[in-house]
């Protein structure tokens, strides 16, 4: 039972190691025992909905969540291929269901495969969520005989009702005034195919090229994550192409998003939040912006100029859902590129943010560059940003943390104006620069973030950071 360790959304191992068929059906067990709790308290029926990614025996993982939930009496709707995590998602809502299940590592490599859960409102898990299916692991019943389960589950074809509810948040018109060409790189992942059989299914008549967009369990041979490092195949097919042309990156359940501009310049996800939330703004939508401590502070600048208030949080889109099942949430984000907007279910969704950063080009007739600029310029600042994960000998404590930044009041020759211990210890510093430090929880790595004005700035707070702890 100790190899079971959850997360912030669920379990993640390594395949054949630790994430066997006993070890899911172990973990669906407790699932099933929590959802029929809770359709007793609500006095409904008992229903989950299970899909799955591309990565090896994914199939085989779900059928088994599938077969242990259906010997438990649960209503079992299995998905009849693989899906991305907010196809899953939004399926749970639009069955009403009381929860959901997606067999898959997100952008983890290919090696792994997890168990991600999900709540009756199409979205991640809240940490309440997790903490009551970690204690029905230790309390397991008797799994009953599911071999002969399998008769008893449902197949679900779930891309029509998606499908349906993103085009209501869409101006199609808009988009089929696109005359330009809309690259998806799905990294071999759950999104392959997904944004052109949109365009078919919504009659957009655009034109769309996969890349990396055949199912691969491997990932074409890198981590299926949508950061700078693992889009040379994309990068380079950008060079050439003409400064509307529109290309986005999905990650292995595709509910992150990434994009590359025309030339091949990476567009970072901090970039990605500042032109949707313009996008949003422009389209008539109102309400709170929320986004991580790691998140660009042009956000804040942006939300002050269009008066809206700004929510900022620890790190992890589960504090993000939290926000937005409270409602009146515009659009949240984190710096990993994970995205939920207004109308839409309380959830990250790399397949509905590319088709808004097409549309954003498609009504403004400027290619995303040249939006991003426009909104520096609003903002009177310029946008730089980086990220190391200094690797140590072992694990660093908060209190460690918090000792050896005490009583600092200059950083990389910036004074110190404010900190903060949201998550980690974020350094405010003078001429709009700060420095996040952040440990991971689970190995002996410390996270440092920075931005700055210039690259050069921050190439040089990060390079102190790390001469801080490196040893």
């Amino acid at each position: 039972m100790n190899v079971i360790k959850f997360g912030t959304d669920g379990w993640r191992a390594l395949i054949a190691q630790d994430f066997t068929t006993a070890n899911v059906a172990l973990v669906a067990q407790a699932h099933a025992q929590y959802l029929k709790k809770q359709s007793l308290k609500k006095q409904g029926n008992p229903r989950v909905v299970i899909g799955y990614d591309t990565r090896f025996a994914g199939r085989m993982f779900a059928e088994t969540a599938a077969r242990v939930m259906a010997a438990n009496g649960l209503e079992v709707f299995l998905t009849n291929s693989f899906v991305p995590t907010p196809v899953l998602s939004h399926a749970v809502k639009h069955l009403k269901a009381g929860g959901g299940v997606m067999i898959t590592a997100s952008h983890n490599p290919a090696g792994y495969n997890g168990y991600k859960i999900k709540g009756d409102y199409g979205g991640s898990a809240t940490p309440a969520i997790v903490q009551a299916i970690e204690a029905e692991l230790e309390r397991l019943e008797p799994t009953p005989e599911f071999d002969a389960a399998l008769h008893r589950i449902q197949n679900l074809e779930p891309d029509a009702a998606y499908f349906t509810d993103i085009a209501k948040l869409l101006d199609l018109d808009v988009l089929r005034g696109f005359t330009g060409t809309l690259f998806h790189d799905a990294m071999g992942g759950a999104g392959a195919g997904y944004l052109e059989r949109f365009v078919q299914f919504a009659n957009l008549k655009l034109k769309v090229t996969n890349v990396r967009g055949v199912a691969d369990p491997m990932f074409y041979g890198v981590n299926p994550e949508p950061i700078v490092q693992n889009l040379d195949v994309l990068m380079r097919l950008m060079q050439s192409e003409p400064s509307l042309s529109v290309a986005t990156v999905t990650d292995g359940d595709a509910d992150r998003v990434g994009a590359v501009l025309p030339g091949g310049g990476y567009f970072s996800s901090h970039q990605i939040f500042c032109v949707l939330l313009d996008h949003l703004y422009r389209k008539g939508l109102r309400g709170r912006v929320v986004k991580t401590v790691s998140t660009t502070q042009m956000i804040d600048r942006m939300a002050a100029i269009r008066g809206l208030e700004v929510l900022e949080t620890p790190i992890g889109f589960k504090y993000i859902t939290d926000a937005m099942l409270e409602g009146n949430v515009l659009m949240g984000g984190e710096e990993s590129g994970g995205l939920g907007v207004q109308g839409h279910i309380p959830e990250r969704d790399g397949l509905l943010n590319s088709l808004l950063l097409l549309e954003a080009v498609a009504a403004s007739g400027k290619g995303l560059g040249e939006i991003f600029a426009d909104l520096e310029r609003e903002s009177n600042t310029l946008h730089a940003y980086d990220r190391v994960d200094l690797k140590l000998t072992q694990p660093i404590s908060k209190a460690d943390l918090d000792c050896k930044l005490e009583g600092l009041k200059e950083f990389a020759g910036h004074k110190i104006q404010s900190r903060s211990s949201k998550d980690g210890v974020k350094l405010s510093l003078d001429d709009n620069a700060w420095v996040l430090f952040r440990a991971s929880g689970t190995e002996p790595v410390l996270r440092l973030y920075s931005e700055a004005l210039n690259a050069g700035v921050v190439a040089g707070i990060l390079k102190e950071a790390q001469g801080l702890f490196r040893v």
